[in-house]
């Protein structure tokens, strides 16, 4: 038995316009929709040969040969005029919505280790329970919402650059909070415990921009719970040596 799984955009396309989507079986191109046949008529019988020089040129230039060539001519189907069969069928049709409805593009993503999604190259959190998980991002030009199993556990407001980050607090483990709350004259004054070098690392990094390069600060200071602090300024002894702080 044919199980059909319709595209979560097109079946948000369906919803937000009311109409019922009918799907053909798959890799079956006897059994595709008889309805896709007026694409290729189009194609055909109006395209060719012509010249538009907009798209109000190109609309009028269509409707004056629907109302005089294409819907008037015999159906090979219906054997109706299309015109006649349109007028008796209109009063049924639903009217379009005042306001268009907004549409979405669904995209399937892997929560990463950092609790951060991708989409476009730009990163979005979720929550930290989630690392590992399947998600399916629901993406508009204005928001991204994010879904697991049915259930919508985050949402964002659109990133267009790549590598933007847009964090929610609540998302991060209660560790990683915080580490959130420390402000830059902490780094700073927990660097110059570690040593001179660790010091000079962070010090470098906010004579740049203190607020992109605080969440890095944090992590390099949180590196003498894991590493020590010997090993620690060792390391940023080295990264000076290359100037790459």
């Amino acid at each position: 038995m044919h199980s059909p799984e319709v595209q979560r955009s097109y079946a948000g396309l369906a919803e937000a316009y009311s109409f019922r989507i009918d799907p053909c079986p798959p890799h079956d191109p006897p059994k595709k929709g008889i309805v896709e046949s007026g694409v290729k008529y189009v194609k055909k019988s109006f395209v060719p040969l012509r010249e538009f020089r907009d798209l109000a040129d190109a609309n009028r230039q269509l409707r004056e040969w629907i109302m005089q060539q294409a819907g008037v001519r015999d159906h090979g189907t219906t054997h109706e005029q299309p015109l006649t069969r349109f007028a008796i069928e209109r009063p049924l049709l639903t009217r379009l919505p005042d306001v268009p409805p907004v549409l979405a593009v669904w995209s399937e993503v892997k929560v990463h280790t950092d609790g951060h999604v991708v989409y476009k190259k730009a990163l979005y959190s979720v929550p930290f329970t989630l690392v590992g998980k399947q998600l399916w991002l629901k993406v508009t030009d204005t928001i991204v919402q994010a879904f697991h199993r049915h259930e919508l556990v985050a949402t964002h407001p659109r990133l267009r650059k790549p590598g933007d980050r847009h964090t929610v607090r609540d998302h991060q483990p209660p560790e990683a909070q915080a580490w959130l709350e420390h402000d830059p004259q902490w780094c700073l004054s927990r660097a110059k415990e570690i040593g001179r070098a660790c010091h000079a690392v962070i010090l470098a990094m906010f004579n740049n921009t203190v607020l992109e390069n605080l969440r890095g600060a944090q992590g390099i200071v949180r590196l003498r719970e894991k590493v020590g602090d010997q090993r620690l300024n060792a390391a940023c002894e080295r990264a000076l040596a290359f100037s790459s702080p």
